[in-house]
């Protein structure tokens, strides 16, 4: 199996990106596919996801983390953290990420900075998977992110300002298929969802009317285990296995990698 690069990408919070690539990430490992997570993202929310508080600012304000690999333009092979997962490691992020966008204006090639810092890794094949999580903007460094993947997913929440901005996202990764055309959309993950509500199926019929866009079969329903799961710094299977978004995320995890798959044939 090749390393395939996907970024979870909406310029919009709240629309669940950074708990889908986080279980998703656990959920593939636990399928025995090896995962490299990176957290893109000033605010740390993917790193709290499987380190306390404590370590995380420890990782965010020492040498191993996304922001100082980038300024030191290196390699991201020594920036690798092993998570207390099997088949799951991350680089974590720092809340210097809010000056990236500073970092990058005077660079050349400054669009390719990550893609080249990520290809060491790419080429070992130690990985199946590298999850990027990319923070709520469209700036030049989401750019960088959408440069160095070969896939993206947009989680879209099911809420009445759910589809607010989804059609400058489609718009955006569009013009980014110019700096890299083999970029693609893996598809949109439905979160968030309320089934008792409208909003749910007005999204659903919504998304599947855009031509040419997959849209996930199995979606994330509200479920309260979540937050109890980012409080504890765990994955939601880890927090309380039989929760319904543990397996919902499973399913999803499935869903995405048989994906992958069917593109490369």
């Amino acid at each position: 199996m090749r390393t395939s690069v996907i970024a979870f990408v909406n310029n919009k919070g709240g629309s669940g990106k950074t708990t889908s690539c986080a279980n998703i990430g656990y959920s593939l490992a636990m399928m025995g596919r090896k995962v490299l997570l990176i957290d893109g993202d000033m605010q740390l929310n993917l790193s709290l996801s499987f380190f306390d508080e404590e370590q995380v600012l420890q990782l965010a304000s020492g040498e191993k983390n996304l922001y100082r690999a980038i300024k030191k333009d290196e390699a991201l092979d020594d920036y690798i953290v092993a998570t207390p997962y099997e088949n799951l490691d991350l680089i974590p992020s720092s809340t210097l990420m809010s000056g990236i966008e500073y970092e990058l204006f005077t660079r050349k090639q400054r669009e390719f900075i990550l893609k080249n810092a990520l290809q060491g890794i790419r080429q070992s094949g130690n990985y199946d998977y590298i999850l990027l999580d990319a923070p709520p903007t469209l700036g030049s460094w989401v750019v960088n992110i959408l440069c160095a993947a070969d896939y993206c997913v947009m989680p879209v929440e099911a809420s009445p300002w759910g589809l607010f901005g989804v059609a400058n996202m489609f718009e955006f990764i569009d013009e980014m298929t110019g700096l890299n055309e083999a970029l693609e959309l893996l598809g949109i993950a439905i979160t968030k969802v309320d089934s008792r509500k409208n909003y749910f199926k007005q999204t659903l019929d919504t998304l599947r009317q855009v031509e040419d866009v997959h849209v996930f079969e199995h979606v994330i329903r509200v479920d309260s285990e979540v937050e109890w799961a980012q409080d504890h710094s765990k994955p939601i299977a880890e927090y309380k296995r039989k929760a319904r978004s543990a397996g919902e995320y499973r399913e999803l995890a499935v869903e995405m990698d048989e994906e992958v798959r069917k593109r490369w044939q």
